[in-house]
């Protein structure tokens, strides 16, 4: 089997899938040799015309320049410069429109020509034998030669991914779309120069073979290669004309039979493709020393007089050339495409500059070619993937185009798209399928573009945000090494103690409180109570025994009340504030109040201790009820309050009474005692609250002291009062649950004993027994006021009975002792 070299030495050619034929158009402008471009008034030299990033510039508004000067300055390979097309001055340097189908300007400098037409010094190289390759790639890279086919990938770039690497260069001149004749007008006319520049190529690569590849559609260009070929080692391969084989892909699969991978350059499969125009620059730069500052440009269309090619500057305006080559616009529809009619795309005006991949202005009329029709829906005939060159699918492509559904669009390889018409050619629909595709690929490659530098942006971020930890640890560590240092110089300076371990001991022993000092009742009551907690839940009970706990708790209230009542009593009178203007000021009044008043009946206390029994037993009697009544008092502490008030009062009045019967001493003295006690309640605090406990105070301090009157009296008094009593406190268990009404009917049938009393002991006769009924009586009647519930005055008739009763049995007593004086 033959190898591949040696099957394309035979002859043999392949085909390509897809292609169409449209009508070439070639021969109105291939008939005449080329012609030079007048100078015009103004060069508009655009600062990128390749793909790529433009270089930077090298000069400013004003500078002279001269012819091959380079305007910018590249600083990688993707960098091309721009060089002056002729000598002159910089005008300006601003935003203009350029050759574009997005007609977006870009920033240009515009050179006014001075006509002299002065050479800037350029080195030429016509022993190119005698230099490396990465040399001659240089002098290529810096002569700002790019893909003048049409695409403009910068030449040196291109030819240094396939150095070292190349084994067949392919040399493109099928030039197959329609109209344009530009390659065709230089071969017929530059033959030996472009052989001369397929020797540098094979100089640089050393290729095992090198082909042209040429549409049959050219025989004076065909016969002048073979001409200039004789005795070279390159091979001449026509081509059946056919739509569109001047593709690079398209015409690597006809020559070899090769197929580029997605994502791949014919370089990475061992080829190299050159477009006929690069190759006739690269010679101009090597052997001449000239960048590329011209171009050959194909004017055709029916609106010119004489279509023809011409050599043009870079930067030259279209309009111009029109104006040069007589055209004469369509009146109904003046049209200027720049490109061939299948890859062209329409100028927005005619003061468009050239460019290096501009390779014909076509100026047709509507009759020539006729102008796109409205769009209509597609009707799925599916023509436009049979003519695909590339195998796509270009319905669904327009489809997701459309809807802006990019990434299906990425998923059917748009980037494959070689942008040829084909498809839109035969849409009987007139979708203008490429312009999608084009506007499809410049939304991708700007979403590309801001993901990557999306991408770049985290990257410094969190390279940022890792600097940052890095310094912040570093300080810290810093910081820690400072400290130990220091701690460790400090503990030199002290002996070898830590000073700060130190310190910080001391604080904590200062914080934390010994076991001597805790207060030893404190500690005791809490073990007892935990101690009963714990009984309480082994026995199963609900609650435990908290009494102790409750007594312990209220005595310390009432050791903190006492001192702060002592405290306060001890302060000038001056200091102490008003009780209507200050409430800080009344609960000072009411604790000295409430203390006053229980030093009053601790002094009538023991006043009585030492006068006659008989007024004792009677004080004690009348006392009893009104200390224990309370008990069943409401919740109410206003109300408690007053009811405690009104209980005192009375009481004080009985036990006047009776003293004024007893010794002369003895009265007075719990006169002079029982004074202040009936006017403190005068100075009463108005927080009912306080009231309350002081009145509660008070009634344990006068239990107290009556039990230990009670125990030096005789001991049936002490029987007849504790029955009382109790039938008094036992009574109340059946009140009802009104607490306002149960104290109300309480204070009354106190208040009627009292006066019971007071009568008895005024008479203390026999006659005590008619009192003491009458007493009964009145208390048996006093219920009359209480409300009308039956359980209530049944309460209250209960009480009002048993309190007779203990006032008959005293006065009792008190005859029969007075009896027994008198017979001593």
């Amino acid at each position: 089997m033959l190898s591949l070299i040696e099957q394309i030495k035979s002859g043999r050619l392949w085909d390509f899938p897809g292609g169409v034929h449209p009508p070439e158009n070639k021969h109105q402008s291939n008939q005449m040799p080329p012609a030079a471009a007048t100078l015009p008034a103004e060069l508009v030299l655009p600062l990128k015309q390749h793909i790529g990033k433009p270089g930077d510039l090298l000069v400013s508004v004003g500078d002279s320049v001269l012819k091959g000067q380079p305007l910018t300055q590249s600083t990688s390979v993707f960098h091309l410069p721009v060089h002056a097309p002729t000598s002159g001055t910089v005008t300006a340097i601003e935003p203009r429109t350029t050759a574009h189908p997005s007609g977006l300007p870009e920033l240009a400098v515009i050179i006014q020509p001075d006509g002299q037409d002065t050479w800037n010094q350029h080195p030429a190289c016509p022993d190119y034998h005698l230099h490396d390759p990465e040399a001659l790639i240089d002098m290529i890279r810096q002569a700002g030669i790019s893909g003048m086919g049409g695409a403009g990938f910068p030449t040196a770039k291109k030819i240094l991914s396939g150095l070292a690497r190349t084994e067949i260069l392919i040399i493109n001149a099928a030039e197959c779309e329609p109209y344009i004749t530009a390659d065709d007008v230089l071969m017929q006319h530059y033959a030996r120069e472009i052989i001369q520049g397929i020797e540098i190529l094979a100089h640089i690569l050393s290729p095992k073979l090198i082909i042209i590849g040429i549409e049959d559609n050219k025989p004076e260009a065909i016969h002048a290669l073979e001409t200039a070929a004789i005795g070279k080692s390159i091979v001449i391969r026509v081509i059946p004309t056919k739509y569109p084989s001047g593709g690079e892909k398209q015409l690597i699969k006809i020559l070899t039979n090769l197929e580029v991978p997605a994502d791949k350059l014919p370089a990475d499969i061992g080829l190299m493709v050159q477009n006929i125009g690069s190759v006739y620059a690269i010679q101009r730069a090597i052997i001449h020393g000239e960048p590329l500052i011209q171009r050959l440009v194909t004017l055709t269309g029916a609106t010119f007089e004489q279509p023809r090619n011409v050599w043009a500057l870079i930067g030259t305006p279209i309009r111009h050339l029109l104006e040069t080559y007589h055209y004469h616009p369509d009146k109904r529809l003046p049209r200027l495409i720049m490109g061939g009619p299948m890859m062209g795309f329409t100028l927005p005006h005619a003061d468009v500059p050239l460019t290096k991949t501009t390779n014909c202005i076509l100026a047709p009329t509507r009759k020539e070619i006729t102008p796109i029709q409205q769009e209509i829906a597609c009707i799925r005939c599916g023509q436009c993937a049979e003519v695909c060159p590339a195998s796509l699918l270009p319905q669904q492509l327009q489809w997701h185009a459309k809807a802006e559904e990019y990434d299906k669009c990425e998923t059917l390889n748009l980037k494959d798209c070689i942008e040829c018409g084909a498809c839109a050619y035969v849409c009987p629909s007139e979708i203008p399928l490429v312009q999608y595709y084009r506007q499809a690929k410049a939304e991708i490659r700007t979403r590309r573009q801001e993901s990557e530098a999306a991408e770049r942006a985290r990257i410094r971020f969190e390279e940022k945000k890792a600097r940052m930890e890095r310094e912040k640890q570093e300080r810290e560590n810093r910081f820690k090494q400072a400290a130990d240092n220091r701690r460790q110089a400090m503990v030199q300076e002290n002996g070898g103690q830590d000073a700060v371990a130190a310190a910080i001991e001391r604080v904590k022993a200062k914080n934390t409180p010994t076991q001597s000092e805790a207060k030893p009742a404190v500690a005791a009551a809490i073990a007892r109570a935990k101690a009963k907690q714990e009984a309480a839940r082994q026995s199963g009970a609900d609650e435990p025994d908290n009494r102790e706990m409750m007594q312990l708790r209220e005595a310390r209230k009432q050791q903190a009340r006492a001192r702060k009542a002592e405290k306060e009593a001890s302060l000038p009178p001056d200091n102490t504030p008003a009780t209507d203007q200050d409430s800080g000021g009344s609960q000072k009044a009411a604790v000295a109040a409430a203390v006053a008043r229980a030093k009053a009946r601790k002094a009538q206390q023991q006043a009585q201790s030492q006068s006659a029994p008989d007024a004792d037993d009677t004080s004690s009697a009348a006392a009893q009820p009104a200390v224990e009544a309370p008990d069943t008092a409401p919740q109410d502490p206003k109300k408690a309050a007053v009811a405690a008030a009104v209980a005192r009062a009375k009481a004080r009045k009985a036990q006047q009474q009776a003293q004024s019967q007893s010794a002369p001493d003895a009265d007075d003295t719990s006169s002079a005692a029982a004074q202040p006690a009936v006017e403190a309640p005068d100075t009463a605090p108005q927080d009912p609250k306080k009231a309350a406990v002081a009145a509660a105070v008070a009634r344990a301090k006068a239990r107290k002291a009556q039990q230990q009157a009670q125990s030096q009296s005789a001991p049936d008094a002490d029987d007849t009062s504790s029955a009382a009593a109790q039938s008094a406190v036992e009574a109340p268990d059946t009140a009802p649950q009104d607490p306002k009404k149960a104290a109300v009917a309480a204070a009354v049938a106190r208040a009627k004993a009292r006066k019971a009393q007071q009568q008895a002991q005024s008479q203390s006769a026999p006659d005590a027994d008619d009192t003491s009924s009458a007493a009964a009586q009145s208390a048996v009647e006093a219920p009359d006021t209480a409300p009308q519930d039956p359980k209530k005055a049944a309460v209250a008739a209960a009480v009002a009975r048993a309190k007779a009763r203990k006032a008959q049995q005293q006065a009792q007593q008190s005859s029969s002792s007075s009896s027994e004086t008198e017979e001593k």
